[in-house]
Order: C-alpha cells, then sequence, then structure tokens
C-alpha cells in the first residue's frame, strides 16, 4: 500500500552550501544534519539533502512511502519500470529503491523499518 510522496531527496556536490540555501529556502533548520544525509521536515514534507555521489540520480528523487517495498517494486517493474537502485538498508532498517518509468523520470520506494 503506497502511503504517497513523503520525501524528496536533492543530490548535493557541496552539502554545506546546500544545507545553507535549503535553510533558507524553506526557513527551518535540518532535523537531521550528518555527512550523509541533511533532513528537513516542512509541512508535513521530508526534504533531504545527499552526497550527489550516493544516488544515481541526476536531480531530485520523489520518494513514495509503502509497507511493502519489494512486493511495490515487482509491480513497478512489471508495468514497465527500471531498476536504478535495487533495495537497500540505509540504515535502522529502513530499505530504499529506486527506478526509472519509461519516460526516464525517477521514482524512488522506502519502507520504514518496523
Amino acid at each position: 500500500m503506497s502511503k504517497g510522496i513523503q520525501t524528496i531527496i536533492y543530490p548535493a556536490e557541496d552539502m554545506e552550501k546546500a544545507k545553507e540555501l535549503f535553510s533558507t529556502l524553506l526557513g527551518a533548520d535540518p532535523i537531521a544534519d550528518a555527512p550523509y544525509y541533511v533532513g528537513f521536515k516542512v509541512a508535513g514534507q521530508d526534504i533531504g539533502l545527499v552526497p550527489k555521489n550516493s544516488v544515481k540520480a541526476a536531480g531530485p528523487l520523489p520518494y513514495v512511502h509503502v509497507d511493502d517495498i519489494k512486493a511495490s517494486l515487482a509491480a513497478l517493474l512489471e508495468s514497465g519500470a527500471r531498476t536504478v537502485d535495487e533495495v537497500r538498508d540505509v540504515g535502522g532498517g529502513r530499505l530504499v529503491a529506486s527506478v526509472q518509468d519509461p519516460d526516464g523520470n525517477p521514482i524512488g520506494l522506502v519502507q520504514d523499518a518496523g
């Protein structure tokens, strides 16, 4: 089951500059601040910054939160998507994967631990 797009990840060449820019843009300080992830939560939306070399997306990557990432990934592949990143644990049991739709648009999937 989909819980909708709740997270958008932006790859950043310079995490400190990106953090400053997004703090200004969103009018908020990060709720998570680590070298591998800087996260903001504004109006119920999670916005994350990650090092550019940690994702295969050239630009923003929207993540749909799902209950069963493997079933959701399989359904997308059957519907014509192409795997970009296989399912992987990014810490604490949180699983992520990404695909491209037939037009090349990125789609991320995330399954929270628990």
